[in-house]
């Protein structure tokens, strides 16, 4: 909350922010050239600043438009500042802040429907990014395709106006069937979400509503997106805990102007990408993005060790009274935690990526840096979405070569651990779309492999559920979790 009588970030204060803090280029000379779904700290983070950095570097206006699929109070805080803000990058011994000026608009899904659809229709518009996280897109448990049976979804195809539809794959998919009918101009759709293959997923989803829709030009639609509608698979790494009141705080000291929604993030940040684009772009790799044929190398390399170390150190910290990935880091099993995960999953990743030892070492440095306060609770938060694509695939790969997998059953236990109902919700606080579902796994089962069985199940995993060495090696750890110790 604001509780200094400074004046707001805004165009009109720029000048009074000292030059080395002000925007790499002057946001009026920008133009709607990116529309982004998800106007969350993430975003403003890593793309709005490989965008801005992109534009003051080329000399190309590139200005992104964000849109936020659901709660406008960043939309309403951002118009205020002329979508100015700031990001502090914190390394453990000195922090940096510098205000951000790639964002030229702000607008609300629903409420900004018309806006929204015209700038998806606008052929000077060639590029889409969304940060909507893995439950956003929808997807069937255990499959690729659309979930028409989602109330959301199901609903969006009922709506007869655009400002009812409330997912971002239903808005896409109007505003691209919009594009097609007003001439075609091809565009790049980018998801920067953690999921294997995003791109392909992502394309899956919007296809997979336009089929469903009753759109009598449904057929040309899909023509038109077969030929002029890329979806690049991306990864994108940066570790940014949520905002608080120190950090805003922290932000006007640095500015000498008030800043309502700062960003904070660590030193580090990568972006990867597959070079396959359907039209213009901003030149992003002029500031350290990669352009590769193929992500997949990297992408699982981020997916199993980053994500999945992540996941597994917020469950198993939570057992242990940990808050942040910081804390858990100090524990005396914190680094054999991530350094054994990434060992166990290793073999399962192709060749072409990072070295597994060396991103291993990083990873660790980074989880140690105690100025990036990383809730576990927040990390946890949405296991049943994260966790399918961030362990399955590995520990699949490894059940069916009989390799010996007691990292990922320790994560495993830990994540079952924390679906256990408590009085205002899961037991450490984190939230979770199917909480309700996990919670009748346990007031219904007979003992604690039943219990098991049953989650693996809610995750769309029958196959796991059905391998009893599995199921065993995970049943026996839940006793220790629950007792708070952690046994590596």
């Amino acid at each position: 909350m604001k509780t200094s009588i400074l004046p707001s970030l805004s165009l009109a204060t720029l000048d009074r922010i000292a030059p080395d803090l002000r925007p790499a280029v002057d946001p009026r000379e920008l133009r709607p050239k990116v529309v982004h779904f998800g106007l969350g700290a993430f975003h403003r983070a890593h793309q709005a600043v490989y965008t801005e950095s992109a534009a003051a570097r080329s000399g190309e206006p590139w200005g992104i438009v964000a849109v936020a699929p659901r709660s406008t109070r960043v939309v309403k805080a951002m118009r205020v500042q002329d979508c100015l803000y700031s990001v502090a990058e914190r390394r453990p011994t000195a922090t940096t802040t510098r205000a951000i000026g790639s964002i030229v608009g702000a607008l609300g899904m629903r409420q900004d429907a018309e806006r929204v659809d015209e700038l998806l229709a606008d052929p000077g518009v060639t590029v889409v990014t969304l940060t909507i996280t893995e439950a956003g897109h929808y997807r069937r448990p255990g499959a690729d395709g659309l979930d028409t049976g989602a109330p959301e979804i199901a609903a969006d195809l009922a709506a007869a106006r655009t400002a009812d539809i409330t997912t971002v794959v239903g808005g896409l998919a109007v505003g691209l069937a919009a594009r097609m009918r007003a001439g075609g101009a091809p565009i790049s759709v980018v998801s920067c979400d953690n999921m294997a293959a995003n791109g392909a997923a992502l394309g899956t989803v919007v296809r997979g509503f336009v089929e469903a829709s009753s759109w009598p030009d449904r057929r040309a639609v899909l023509d038109w997106m077969a030929t002029s509608v890329a979806f690049p698979s991306t990864i994108v790494d940066r570790i940014v805990p949520a905002t608080t009141d120190a950090d805003r705080e922290a932000a006007r000291a640095a500015l000498g102007v008030w800043d309502e929604v700062p960003v904070v993030g660590e030193p580090y940040r990568q972006w990867v990408l597959e070079d396959s684009f359907a039209g213009p772009r901003p030149s992003w790799e002029l500031d350290g993005a990669l352009f590769v044929p193929d992500v997949v190398p990297y992408q699982l390399t981020k997916l199993r060790l980053l994500n999945g170390s992540h996941s597994a150190l917020a469950y198993l910290g939570a057992a242990a009274g940990c808050a942040t990935i910081a804390d858990v880091l100090e524990t005396g099993w914190g680094e054999r935690l991530v350094r054994a995960l990434s060992a166990e999953v290793a073999p399962t990743l192709p060749e072409g990526g990072p070295d597994p030892v060396a991103y291993a070492d990083d990873l660790v440095k980074r989880f140690r840096n105690r100025k990036i306060r990383h809730l576990l609770r927040q990390i946890g938060s949405d296991g049943s979405r994260k966790i399918p694509e961030r362990w399955f695939g590995a520990l699949r790969s490894l059940r069916a070569a009989r390799a010996a997998t007691p990292a990922l059953e320790l994560a495993l236990a830990a994540w079952a651990n924390a679906t256990r109902p408590a009085d205002d919700g899961q037991l450490f606080g984190t939230t979770d779309p199917a909480a309700a579902q996990l919670a009748a796994c346990w007031h219904e089962a007979a003992d604690h492999e039943d219990t098991i069985r049953r989650l693996l199940h809610v995750l769309g995993a029958a196959d796991l559920a059905g391998d009893g060495a599995l199921v065993a090696g995970i049943a026996d750890r839940l006793p220790a979790l629950r007792a708070g110790h952690v046994e590596i």
